[in-house]
């Protein structure tokens, strides 16, 4: 049922055995990536075959690393709408515009896809408890489906993350541990406790999975845009999974042959308060260095640092791609255009992305002819505080 063959560290390009637990690479530290046997897909897993599958994420199944059906536990996540932004559009003098719609995910964020996939798997693989440091989405995702798995979760959030993200945590019978500090400071918490307590950590790409999860996105996608992708993608970064994710899973299609060799620019957005990749990506470095004194109100984007940055740096100069910084106020501003023209009420980071959208389009980067996808990566129910004042 699936083509998954070894895992391959994204630094050192050591291979790992993929019928057990991992996860960083042993040698260097760095993340593990699921490898696929693409030659044998290729000739035996057409895209003809998914008419009629199941619309959620699992219908690329055969590209999942989950092996037997029974683990494949599932909420219905993935396979969103991506929506022709038209009347945005004309407000904002764009005829290219589409929304990736996240929100509708379970647990209403794009966390549902890469926690659906790390606790399968974890399941699968033998694991017998859970933890995930996270800024609130992603700590909701692994409650719910820890729950669906019938697996004991513990999830350590900073404590000022917004009370929804606490109370669905709770609701969904996690154990729910409020750090001071930011994700960072959550995650070597969680950290020193793994070994003592016999759990397995799930944050993000410091397991291969995850990243499969992410990956579906960029399937859709193609699926949904005909094969045929879009010449830019706007997606707003922390942990950056799911950027890299999409670039992973276009060199997974092109060698299936689904797609050819025409690639989106891949474009992060940050909050002008916590901004390494754009640092980064601006000083041609390989590495981000930790950003001081982080702070957004973007929950999700308030990630000092990423283990994955390399492999986001990487696929921003790939691709020919950018990086761009947004203010607080540019974010909630995009998020009230997308409220009254689309009828979705998306989370900070969906707004940054239009932000992004709109700077870039000023500088001439975006074309007038060409065709872009924004990414609203959750609902903005739960941060329904930020949206009290005046539009």
């Amino acid at each position: 049922m699936s083509y998954l063959t070894h895992l391959e560290c994204a630094y050192c390009r050591k291979t790992y055995a993929s019928d057990q637990l991992w996860n960083l690479c042993p040698e260097c530290h760095k993340p593990l990536l699921a490898r696929y046997d693409l030659v044998k897909a290729a000739s035996e897993f057409r895209k003809e075959m998914l008419a009629g599958r199941e619309p959620t994420l699992w219908r690329y199944r055969e590209m999942l690393p989950v092996q037997e059906e029974r683990y494949r536990f599932s909420l219905g996540e993935g396979f969103t709408p991506l929506l022709y932004a038209a009347r945005l559009c004309r407000e904002v003098g764009f005829a290219g515009l589409y929304i990736k719609e996240e929100g509708v995910n379970p647990t209403t964020s794009f966390k549902a896809r890469g926690l659906a996939l790390a606790v399968s798997r974890a399941a699968e693989l033998g694991a017998t408890a859970l933890s995930i440091p996270s800024a609130g989405n992603a700590a909701g995702a692994l409650s719910a489906y820890a729950a669906l798995a019938g697996l004991p979760a513990v999830v350590f959030m900073p404590r000022d993350v917004p009370e929804p993200f606490i109370a669905e945590c709770r609701a969904l019978g996690a154990r729910v541990r409020l750090i001071d500090g930011l994700i960072t400071d959550c995650g070597r918490i969680a950290a020193a406790e793994l070994q003592k307590e016999g759990r397995f950590d799930v944050s993000t790409l410091k397991e291969p999975y995850r990243l499969e999860g992410k990956k579906t996105m960029g399937y859709e996608i193609a699926e949904q845009m005909n094969w045929k992708l879009p010449d830019v993608i706007i997606y707003p970064t922390g942990g950056g999974t799911g950027l890299v994710g999409m670039w992973k899973a276009f060199r997974e299609m092109e060698a299936l042959g689904w797609i050819g060799s025409k690639r989106p620019r891949m474009v992060t957005v940050q909050s002008d308060g916590c901004a390494p990749m754009v640092r980064a990506f601006e000083e041609g470095a390989e590495f981000a260095e930790p950003w001081q004194d982080a702070h957004t109100l973007a929950d999700g984007l308030r990630v000092p640092a990423a283990v994955g940055d390399f492999l986001i740096l990487r696929a921003l100069h790939e691709s020919r791609g950018t990086a761009v910084a947004v203010s607080d106020a540019e974010m909630i501003r995009a998020a009230y255009l997308i409220g009254r023209t689309q009828g979705l009420f998306v989370s900070p980071e969906g707004g940054a992305a239009l932000a992004a959208f709109q700077k870039l389009r000023g500088q001439g980067w975006i074309k007038d002819d060409e065709t872009v996808v924004l990414f609203n990566t959750g609902s903005g129910h739960k941060y329904a505080h930020l949206y009290l004042g005046d539009s």
